[in-house]
């Protein structure tokens, strides 16, 4: 391995990406030791907080639910272990999926960039939507919530992991604060803990929506 595919240095270089070139490339490299690096030594803990949220809110285990960002599966992962199985994913990087659909928990992957919408979904087709980890900088916008609530039905779940740094830069925060205001969602809870167990300071959020 050399020094540039070193784990930690995908880890280290991934809040510096600036745009869907940089991003594809960046987890071309990483996606054969994600899982190792991000799941198993930092301790990932917002896979399964997000399925847990699902849920807590009531959501059955029959549920259609799309996990946007899925990257290699390990949201898909926890998805299953808390009971669900209908399950859809969807990433902007190939490789990524390529490790995804060997985890064989979805049954629909597909590539899609979510700051240029549209996603490749039908509308109203999701009784709910996992966002883990996708809220980022150089990564996903905050007004991608949008083409992702047109995906959800009335009523529908919306659950996204986001880290403390990216919440605290506020963009996030006032989004989704702008569709509330506009009636468009309803926050039922956000839950304050572990991104990565296993470093040191890192906490972020997991805020759980209903669409109205």
């Amino acid at each position: 391995m050399t020094d540039k595919e070193k784990p930690q240095e995908h880890f280290a270089s991934a809040y510096s990406l600036q745009n869907a070139d940089q991003t594809k490339a960046h987890y071309a490299l990483w996606a054969n030791s994600y899982d190792q690096e991000i799941g198993t030594d930092k301790g990932y803990r917002q896979p399964q907080r997000c399925a847990e949220a699902l849920v807590q809110h009531g959501l059955k285990p029959e549920a259609k639910i799309l996990d946007i960002g899925c990257g290699t599966g390990l949201s898909g992962i926890a998805l299953q272990h808390a009971g669900y199985k209908n399950i859809d994913g969807c990433d902007l990087s190939a490789e990524m999926l390529e490790k995804a659909k060997a985890k064989q928990v979805y049954k629909r992957l597909f590539e899609t960039n979510l700051n240029e919408p549209p996603i490749d979904a039908e509308d109203a087709i999701y009784d709910a939507t996992t966002c883990v980890g996708v809220f980022s900088f150089g990564h996903v916008e905050p007004n991608a919530i949008d083409e992702i609530l047109r995906l959800l039905k009335s009523n529908g779940l919306l659950v996204i992991g986001l880290n403390d740094h990216y919440y605290n830069e506020g963009g996030f925060p006032a989004k989704l604060d702008a569709l509330v205001s506009e009636g468009k969602i309803e926050i039922l809870s956000r839950d304050h803990g572990f991104h990565l167990e296993n470093v040191e300071g890192s906490t972020g959020w997991v805020i759980t929506s209903r669409k109205k």
